[in-house]
């Protein structure tokens, strides 16, 4: 009935994975930066344990499925040549600040925008004309004698960029989750970082294994990431060529679609609850964007697309990538808090205390 090219399919694959990923994120809030704006406000550690959960699921089914499918991941963007490890660093800090000053990364302010936000969608038009600018743009000219210094390239040469052993990764990653979690019957309720987890894993099923097919057009061996896709998605809409649609757009539409979909079940989160904060939104959803618009390229990815996506390939970049966000978000969240600027609306619990799982403060 439906005669479809392989990279048809794969599109079409793609705008489902992130209808299930907008459906998750929706539903339980799933989020990076909010997992750790929890911690500094209210040291709820019930995000950032489905987060840590996400990136265990997503390593373990990586690589059993890159294993029984011959999926060389090394050929991902992830094991680029001529890495240039202070560029992944710097880009890693960018990201970090960024998110916490626009009150989420790239993959929440889509949820954010398609569950009620307005805000959101500032965030996102920035994120993708900065990723634009930076990697063909005004920034271009700018950022790449960094990028590509080959000084710097040289210097990261030392230490190859080699894929980390799987078994002391997950030994430092379950060490952490035991540690944030204190009760072990806490690992029951974390059923969105196992089905995130189980996402990437099928991303890179879907590229690695069925796109390998395709006689019509070159599939990139991909995964989940939302920055350069986002910059893809406003160029399509904007100039539109139906060749330029491709996995990573027609994700990042599918994450809109489910998002927008569960909000109307999950309705308690369908609003911008920081509007009546008394916080410049605009200014700094402005700031963030561009801050992790850049940021993410430099950073060969963002939190979803470094800290799952990337680590799931155990590439030692992205645990630099990843780390060097953490810090920065921190030290940036820190800062806001300290001049109440950083918002809450939720407080997010254990289902074991005796109060809501997630309250409105």
């Amino acid at each position: 009935m439906f005669d479809l090219e392989t990279y048809q399919i794969i599109n079409i694959l793609g705008l489902f994975i992130g209808i299930a990923f907008g459906i998750i994120a929706q539903k339980n809030q799933f989020c990076f930066s909010g997992s750790i704006k929890d911690y500094i406000l209210t040291k709820s550690t019930k995000r950032g344990a489905s987060v840590i959960m996400a990136m265990i699921t997503a390593i373990v089914s990586t690589t059993i499925i890159a294993n029984y499918f011959q999926i060389d991941l090394t050929q991902s963007s992830y094991f680029k040549n001529n890495i240039n490890y202070f560029a992944v660093i710097a880009g890693g800090l960018l990201f970090g600040a960024g998110m916490m000053i626009a009150d989420g990364c790239s993959s929440r302010s889509l949820v954010k925008y398609a569950q009620g936000d307005s805000n959101a969608l500032v965030t996102l038009i920035f994120i993708a004309i900065f990723a634009y600018a930076t990697t063909k743009g005004i920034l271009y000219g700018v950022l790449d004698p960094f990028i590509n210094n080959s000084f710097l390239i040289e210097i990261s040469s030392k230490l190859e960029n080699f894929q980390m052993n799987i078994f002391i990764v997950l030994a430092i990653l379950i060490t952490i989750l035991l540690y944030i979690i204190k009760k072990v019957g806490r690992v029951f309720s974390l059923s969105d970082g196992i089905l995130v987890g189980l996402l990437v894993s099928s991303a890179w099923f879907v590229t690695g294994y069925i796109g390998q097919d395709s006689m019509e057009r070159e599939i990139a061996l991909s995964g989940i990431s939302f920055v350069y896709p986002s910059a893809k998605a406003l160029e399509l809409f904007t100039y539109y060529e139906v060749n330029e649609l491709s996995f990573g757009v027609s994700m990042v539409c599918g994450v809109l679609v489910g998002t927008f979909a569960m909000s109307f079940i999950n309705k308690k989160y369908s609003f911008g609850c920081t509007s009546g904060q008394n916080i410049n939104k605009v200014k700094y959803n402005m700031i963030g964007g561009s801050l992790m618009g850049t940021g993410g390229i430099m950073a060969i990815g963002c939190t979803v697309g470094q800290g799952l996506t990337g680590l799931s390939t155990l590439a030692f970049s992205s645990a630099l990538a990843i780390i060097s966000i953490f810090i920065s978000a921190v030290v940036t969240g820190k800062i806001l808090a300290k001049y109440n600027k950083l918002p809450m609306c939720f407080i997010f619990e254990w289902d074991d205390k005796n109060k809501p799982v997630d309250f409105q403060i």
